[in-house]
């Protein structure tokens, strides 16, 4: 009998979907996974003849990788176990595989996030350190001026977070609205950086990740990304599609 190819825990369960590599050890230090009726360990090797459980729910193997681009409306948080929210994306986005996001849309913003159930793909694409781009429309509360361009552009430091911002792409759009490329994922950044700068972000539209586009996706709306759009998002995250 041919013995199944074992691979670390935390890999198997990003590679079924289940979360990242980084929580899956957390969920383990916690106690919440178990193989075979064992409290597991971080560390352990596993394969898909092992029986495996998160928080006492079997996992079931691992799935076909499912890449998605949606569109995320205002008002849904990113988030899965946040009770206290009122729309979560777990509960908005129906469909048969459990997906994950790459990367988070606070509530008050709009546009295109990743949706997958490859735990490899998320964990490279939210990865600061390669810099991979975002894209934003964002409309401001009152006129721009060049002084706030080039100062967004060239970095803004952020008091309460000790940090200056990586310089970015910002193109004046019209008289409230500029176009914004990232290459970082503070949290709430763009928001942060408008108010150290004075200004009050009103509506934030994310339009591309990497080489995904929202392009004509309506809010709520998912299209399926494959052949050359989706083989070009995992050369440039150096990982290959299986």
């Amino acid at each position: 009998m041919v013995e199944k190819k074992k691979e670390r825990l935390n890999k198997y369960l990003a590679a079924c979907g289940i979360c990242s590599r980084r929580d899956a050890d957390k969920m383990i230090e916690e106690g919440r996974i178990t193989v075979n009726g064992s409290v597991a360990v971080v560390g352990n090797m596993v394969s898909d003849t092992d029986t495996i459980a998160v928080n006492g729910k079997t996992v079931s193997g691992k799935n076909k990788k499912v890449v998605l681009a949606y569109y995320k409306q205002v008002g849904i948080t990113c988030t899965e176990r946040d009770k206290y929210a009122e729309k979560k994306i777990s509960d908005q986005l129906k469909f048969p595989v459990r997906l994950t996001y790459a990367g988070r849309l606070d509530k008050d913003s709009e546009g295109l996030l990743i949706m997958t159930n490859d735990g490899a793909l998320i964990d490279a694409m939210m990865r600061g350190a390669n810099r991979h781009e975002k894209e934003y429309v964002v409309k401001v509360d009152k006129e721009l001026t060049q002084d706030f361009l080039e100062s967004m552009a060239g970095g803004v430091y952020l008091k309460e977070l000790d940090i200056t911002t990586r310089p970015c792409k910002i193109t004046m759009v019209g008289k409230y609205t500029f176009n914004i490329v990232l290459t970082q994922g503070v949290n709430r950044q763009i928001r942060r950086m408008s108010k150290t700068l004075g200004y009050e972000v009103k509506e934030i539209k994310r339009t591309r990740v990497m080489n995904i586009m929202l392009a004509n996706l309506k809010p709520g709306e998912y299209r399926i990304i494959q052949g050359e759009e989706l083989q070009k998002l995992y050369k440039d995250c150096n990982i290959r599609y299986k």
